[in-house]
């Protein structure tokens, strides 16, 4: 029998008792949401893209159970990459006179590669978690039905995600990281934002586009046969996602004045060029036992000495990706071509004419080409 703090008895359910504030304070974040929820009493299919679009997600819809071999054996060590860019560059980080790892043997350069996936995968994990919240409030602020008939099949594909992110950390890797302020401060602001289609930029747009090219990357380095496929299903699902940004937010910022335009083409520079570091990951060297902030001017001064950005190919891709997403929107020429102008500074018009993510998703679609080749 469990008493309660009013000495009433309960049976024993097998149940865990709830938290107290300090376990909640600790396990769960608070966030005030200011939108408007809509009903829509239109029901007319009038958006034939974002049919095919929903047809296609119903239909693209895998069992993370089933359809994933949960029973293959992982060796972290063994399956890292430890002839990446990042490994080369903390390597000759160790050379340095003065550094901090300058004692450190292969055992060590292994543990970081180990920690440094683990703590990308976390946020993998994390970031899919703010996608489904955001997905679940695009479903109830979001004006048209077939965007709320699609955005419903993203809540549950984000579900899905953070469940296999979370399984593949639990089961094949260890502890998890805890989230980075960076990525926890960009999906607050869309989840507290009152304006729906903020949550369609900052997640569809942004964050998915950032998603598919982090995925992609780890996609080409790992060799390991459950997270290839764990992969490879996640970004079919996220192809698709950004692709529902770019056919809802094409049509309703045609609609938009110059000043809410600038007020999106603002947004977009500040979560691309003013908001670098993201990518930082503090926690992995203090469980290496290293001071962050010791290490971090010998990994500046080794990248600018030998020339390599642990994070170069990750970037490319973010922005071929994330470009033409936005040109398509009509947001590179808005405003006399403000966007245009920050971005070309930036040196990211090179990757304008790449294709948009509204044309090429079902390219990405691996969970159709395993059931076609299975059949």
């Amino acid at each position: 029998m469990t008493t309660t703090d009013d000495t009433t008895t309960i049976p024993d359910s097998g149940v865990p008792p709830l938290p107290d504030q300090e376990e909640m304070n600790a396990a769960f974040k608070l966030i005030e949401d200011h939108s408007p929820r809509i009903f829509t009493w239109s029901y007319e299919r009038e958006r034939e893209p974002l049919v095919t679009l929903y047809n296609k997600a119903m239909a693209s819809q895998w069992n993370s159970v089933t359809e994933l071999d949960w029973a293959t054996e992982v060796d972290p060590e063994r399956e890292v990459n430890m002839d990446s860019p990042a490994m080369h560059l903390f390597r000759h980080v160790a050379t340095m006179p003065g550094s901090p790892i300058s004692s450190w043997s292969e055992k060590e350069f292994t543990k970081l590669a180990v920690e440094m996936q683990k703590a990308q995968l976390s946020q993998f994990m994390h970031g899919e978690q703010g996608a489904m919240m955001t997905a679940a409030k695009i479903v109830e602020t979001v004006p048209w039905i077939d965007a709320k008939y699609y955005a419903s099949t993203q809540t549950m594909d984000e579900a899905r995600h953070t469940e296999v992110f979370a399984k593949y950390l639990h089961t094949k890797l260890g502890e998890a990281y805890p989230m980075s302020p960076f990525l926890e401060e960009q999906i607050t602001v869309l989840l507290e934002d009152s304006r729906w289609d903020i949550a369609y930029l900052g997640m569809q747009i942004v964050i998915e586009s950032l998603a598919l090219a982090a995925f992609g990357d780890m996609l080409r380095t790992t060799q390991e046969p459950l997270l290839k496929k764990l992969l490879r299903y996640v970004m079919a699902d996220e192809a698709r996602h950004v692709a529902f940004g770019i056919l809802s937010l094409g049509e309703y910022y045609q609609e938009l004045t110059d000043a809410e335009l600038k007020d999106r083409q603002e947004f977009l520079c500040e979560n691309t060029l003013r908001n670098r570091s993201r990518a930082s990951t503090p926690e992995v060297w203090e469980r290496m036992g290293v001071s962050f902030e010791q290490v971090v001017p010998f990994i500046i001064e080794g990248s600018q000495a030998i020339k390599t950005s642990p994070t170069g190919s990750f970037q490319r891709g973010f922005f071929a990706k994330l470009v033409p997403n936005v040109r398509k929107l009509g947001l590179l020429d808005a405003n006399n071509g403000y966007l245009r102008q920050q971005w070309g500074e930036a040196g990211l018009l090179e990757f304008e004419f790449a294709e948009d993510t509204a044309t090429d998703y079902e390219a990405y679609d691996a969970v159709a080409k395993d059931r076609a080749a299975a059949s």
